[in-house]
């Protein structure tokens, strides 16, 4: 085949993957369920991980389990379930959670009265801790360092593949220390294991830093982050966190000991954890028109043999030449497969570069005659000829090399796109390009980064930790910030997108200001939600925003808002109790566009 039909082919065969520059969220779920990582669930805001998408989780684990374990980690298992008393024991914790709660309501036969429900845990702290109590007595037992491999559920309606779905992987690390001064050095000591976990083993560079007030984990007193730039869009992904907790859970589950002056204290604790969003990052960060690109340490196949033959005569003559280059590149440590499915080797090439395999390892009867092999780049698709003898030397120096290239190519991304800014219109202008991180002065009132999310959609990422102080004006408010600069930029996949609407609260949640729905009477609604299919009621909704308009069946969208099918304009603002109870929805008034 001549190269201009080679291209030809590769056009054929990718012709229906859109256009990463056109649409890169539409790229991003073509690309993640046309390369076999993901499908499908019956299970609303749930995807099912098919194995090619599982071994790049895999390798997640294969590399960072043995890391926790040389800190002194131990692994271990505690149950999914967390009654509802503990998860309520930690008042903030509970309240960050609470919209992301599904509920377990009904068992053996009976309905469980409201006080014994059990949380599908979001997270572990409400059953972890409570266990702490238990096995720490005195200094002795201190420090205590956990680390669990699960699964947790956390309610979402717009599930994006290994980005924000309701139950997703991950691990998380639960720590008990004597003193502040260890807690804290247990915190940045794995936020370190995530960046260069992220940076040497999936070829993407972070930076690390400190979580806002507004932005920290519930119940933390600090959060650190190592916060990543997608492709496409240069949007911000949070992809791994790490928690100071002080004594904060200590106190709330009456965790203490006795320490070596004879005084008794609440421990200091930490949490920390990275989830299988790193795979999401991986795909956004490298991928390119074709699909997937991966780094060679993370991929599950890092050289794939495509055999050339036209008839049986050359298939055994190429069967035995295959095998036996496969086989000395596994002998020397190299993760391969060969594709004898029934397809054309056009096909085969660009169904491998769509997989993302590093390298692709050609071999027909010319290649058999010069003793030879070809090997293609997925990232450059730059070709080689390769002396059968030399391969086993040969592939694992190009596969280093391919990795070492996309962390350049990735960081570069990032160094490029990252710019301190001092003029509020040119914030404003590049947060609307999607022109990367910005690095403004903010004085750290609260006001002034809900001002700017609400007007630009961006928000903190975090205060980098190599950061220099750089006094100057705030940027919102021009009070003096003293400050390093803070990272702010748009976000797609750290929180829910829409507002939330909680069903209704329950007797032990009246009072408090926190919703516990059940899942079925908890709605994510955006801009493109349906009205409720016919007959649905919802119950009164609890609405924390700042204005809502309401709209009953019947009514349309104008350009002046809602409007009844009488032509009556809807204003409500705040919760509307009265339309909800009719059946109605409620949406939010600022959704973008309006």
């Amino acid at each position: 085949m001549t190269d201009v039909e080679a291209r030809a082919d590769q056009a054929r065969y990718v012709e229906e993957l859109t256009d990463i520059e056109d649409d890169f969220d539409r790229w991003y779920v073509e690309v993640v369920k046309k390369s076999g990582l993901i499908d499908d669930s019956p299970i609303r805001g749930c995807k099912i991980i098919k194995p090619y998408g599982y071994a790049l989780w895999e390798a997640c684990v294969n590399y960072l389990d043995p890391q926790f374990k040389a800190t002194g980690v131990e692994n271990a298992s505690f149950p999914m379930f967390i009654p509802r008393a503990n998860l309520e024991r930690e008042a903030d914790h509970v309240e960050g959670f609470a919209p992301e709660v599904a509920w377990v309501t009904r068992g053996g036969g009976r309905e469980f009265p409201e006080s014994e429900w059990w949380a599908v845990r979001p997270t572990s702290e409400a059953v972890i801790l409570p266990a702490f109590g238990r096995w720490i007595q005195s200094y002795r037992d201190l420090p205590l360092l956990i680390n669990q491999w699960n699964s947790v559920f956390r309610w979402t309606d717009r599930p994006r593949a290994f980005l924000r779905t309701a139950e997703f992987l991950w691990h998380e690390g639960h720590t008990a220390h004597a003193t502040a001064d260890e807690a804290v050095e247990r915190t940045l000591l794995m936020l370190e294991i995530f960046r260069a976990f992220l940076e040497e083993q999936c070829a993407v560079p972070t930076i690390p830093g400190v979580k806002s007030e507004a932005e920290k984990f519930a119940g933390a007193q600090r959060t650190y982050t190592v916060e990543a730039m997608m492709g496409g869009k240069k949007w911000a992904l949070q992809a791994g966190t790490s928690h100071y907790f002080g004594d904060h859970f200590g106190r709330a589950f009456d965790v203490q000991f006795l320490d070596r002056d004879g005084e008794r204290k609440y421990i200091e604790s930490t949490s920390w954890a990275v989830s299988q969003r790193v795979i999401g990052a991986i795909i956004m960060v490298h991928g390119d028109d074709a699909g997937l690109v991966l780094p060679p340490r993370m991929a599950p196949i890092q050289v794939i043999g495509v055999p050339i033959f036209k008839n049986d005569e050359e298939r055994a003559r190429v069967e035995e030449a295959l095998d036996a280059a496969l086989g000395a590149l596994a002998f020397a440590g190299v993760r391969t497969k060969a594709d004898w499915s029934d397809q054309r080797s056009g096909w085969k090439r660009n169904e491998w570069e769509l997989r993302g395999v590093p390298l692709r390892l050609e071999i027909g009867p010319r290649d058999i005659a010069a003793g030879a092999v070809t090997l293609a780049r997925r990232d450059t698709r730059e070709k080689e000829q390769v002396a059968v003898d030399d391969l086993a030397t040969r592939v694992p120096v190009l596969l280093e090399q391919i990795q070492t290239d996309l962390l350049a190519r990735a960081r570069a991304l990032l160094d490029e796109n990252t710019k301190p800014v001092d003029e509020w219109e040119e914030f404003e202008e590049r947060v609307a390009a999607n022109r990367g991180f910005n690095l403004i002065r903010w004085c750290e009132d609260a006001a002034c980064e809900t001002a700017i999310k609400e007007r630009t959609k961006a928000t903190s990422r975090c205060q980098p930790l190599a950061g220099e102080p750089d006094p100057g004006p705030c940027l919102v408010c021009g009070r003096e910030a003293t400050g390093p600069r803070w990272v702010f930029a748009r976000a797609g996949a750290d929180g829910v997108a829409g507002l939330k609407v909680e069903g209704r609260r329950s007797s032990a949640a009246r009072g408090t200001g926190v919703a516990y729905p059940l899942p079925r009477e908890t709605f994510d609604l955006r801009p493109s939600d349906l009205r409720p299919p016919k007959g649905e009621q919802c119950s009164p909704p609890t609405i924390s925003a700042p204005s809502a308009r309401c709209r009953t069946r019947g009514s349309a969208r104008t350009a002046g808002g809602w409007r009844s099918s009488s032509g009556r304009r809807c204003t409500a603002r705040g919760p509307s109790r009265r339309g909800a109870a009719s059946g109605s929805w409620t949406r939010w008034a600022g959704w973008p566009g309006r």
